[in-house]
């Protein structure tokens, strides 16, 4: 009997998590749901909202980022299957069917949705964001020689004993090009799907900056290269 799992890392999303929990639980895919928060110290006011939330929450002392919290989700995880969501609302939880899908009938290892393969979304990315995702994603394309359109999406459903034999390393948002290089080094069976976005403004709580590519970049390079 397949189990998925959800993993949502959470740091200062009050404004957006209680909508993105009800989409997450209104997604039916046929199958137990198990859907995890993993709260990286939120101090905006978050923490407050868990108390209406029927799901298990985890709880870090310090901020630490978004790849610490995936390894404190992945930890606690019991599905066979498991996704990633950020906890905005940047995605649509309606798009994992076709990624589960392709875990369920053994046709893939580890399934990105990605945003750059719909021509729906060109308009719905902040500019640089689109041309950082475009030349990381060419990076990884030359470096590990593998077609794929969008390595930074946060939509990758996984086989969970597959995830787990990977050991994880990175705290932030790097956990993005190291997940992918150690997945592509294992020799997955990687495929894409199309998925919809709608990119949110640094305003409303945007938190990758240019920072985060250049440590995406030394990212790729660095797995390549070691382990």
């Amino acid at each position: 009997m397949n189990k998925i799992s959800i993993l949502i890392p959470v740091y200062n999303e009050k404004d957006s998590l209680l909508e993105l929990v009800k989409q997450v639980e209104d997604v039916d895919f046929g199958m137990e749901k198990e859907i995890i928060l993993i709260d990286d110290c939120s101090t905006d006011g978050t923490k407050k909202i868990y108390s209406t939330i029927p799901h298990k929450v985890l709880y870090h002392q310090k901020n630490m980022g978004k790849g610490a919290a995936l390894r404190t989700g992945l930890k606690a995880a019991t599905g066979n299957i498991i996704i990633i969501q950020d906890a905005d609302l940047e995605y649509n939880p309606q798009d994992y069917k076709p990624l589960v899908h392709l875990i369920v009938t053994d046709s893939a290892d580890v399934v990105y949705g990605s945003r750059l393969a719909d021509s729906r979304n060109n308009g719905n990315f902040l500019l640089l964001s689109y041309l950082a995702n475009k030349a990381l994603t060419f990076l990884t394309r030359i470096l590990y020689g593998v077609y794929m359109t969008d390595m930074e999406t946060c939509y990758k459903a996984f086989r969970a004993d597959f995830i787990k034999d990977i050991q994880i390393k990175s705290n932030r948002f790097d956990f993005e090009p190291e997940i992918t290089a150690k997945i592509l080094k294992k020799d997955a069976r990687f495929l894409e799907v199309p998925i919809t976005y709608n990119a949110r403004q640094v305003h409303q709580g945007k938190k990758i900056t240019w920072k985060d590519g250049v440590q995406a970049v030394w990212t790729l390079f660095k797995y390549r290269f070691f382990d």
